[in-house]
């Protein structure tokens, strides 16, 4: 498989682009990842790059973009924080992605038994990921149940992962209430934004549709 130039990424529409993610997911449940030579791919985009896709994702080692999208060099923006939302740069990163670089969808990938979310579950508090937690917090405040105080916590896996949607959600919202950018770009058909989320038990991405 070769790396993306400039016709191919242009070729692809936002729900092509989304229907790419979904064949490699599907890849990489079958175990069956695309024949790629990932050194000639270095090559190949050692003059340029034409990814496809712009991928929002938490830091976990479990979840990484290119793995479980089975994709290549080239081919995603990865933009990787614990707990998969936004703030100024990362939005200026996406920006960049999409109206400067050419990718297509805004993909925000969740995923089950996230730690960061757990940590927000909790009100954790250690050095400067107490900030952090504290973005994530607002998807806790919105998940009206379980009301009893004891099923709000990380030990209640089904409340985490929840939470961890409703975050996803959250951020969308967010990407759109915050970059006029993205959002007129949707709104004119350039791209999708879109949500996700991964499940590490089997390695099966869900969409938000």
């Amino acid at each position: 498989m070769k790396a993306h130039t400039k016709e191919t990424q242009a070729s692809i529409s936002p729900m092509g682009a989304i229907e790419l993610l979904k064949e490699g997911n599907n890849r990489f449940l079958k175990n069956k990842e695309a024949d790629r030579n990932l050194l000639e791919q270095v090559e190949e985009t050692s003059k340029g790059q034409y990814p496809f896709a712009t991928i929002l994702s938490c830091i976990d080692s479990r979840v990484s973009s290119e793995l479980i999208f089975d994709q290549g060099i080239g081919d995603i923006f990865s933009v990787r924080i614990a707990g998969n939302f936004v703030n100024e740069d990362i939005l200026g990163s996406m920006e960049f992605a999409c109206k400067l670089a050419g990718t297509k969808v805004v993909l925000v990938l969740g995923h089950t038994s996230c730690g960061a979310v757990k940590g927000a579950c909790d009100d954790a508090k250690l050095g400067n990921l107490t900030t952090l937690i504290s973005k994530i917090k607002p998807a806790v405040e919105a998940t009206k149940e379980p009301t009893e105080p004891n099923k709000r916590t990380s030990a209640n896996i089904d409340f985490v992962n929840t939470v961890a949607e409703k975050n996803v959600h959250m951020t969308i919202d967010n990407i759109k209430a915050k970059s006029p950018v993205l959002k007129e770009m949707e709104s004119t058909g350039e791209i999708k934004i879109v949500g996700a989320m991964y499940d590490i038990s089997t390695g099966s991405v869900t969409f938000f549709e």
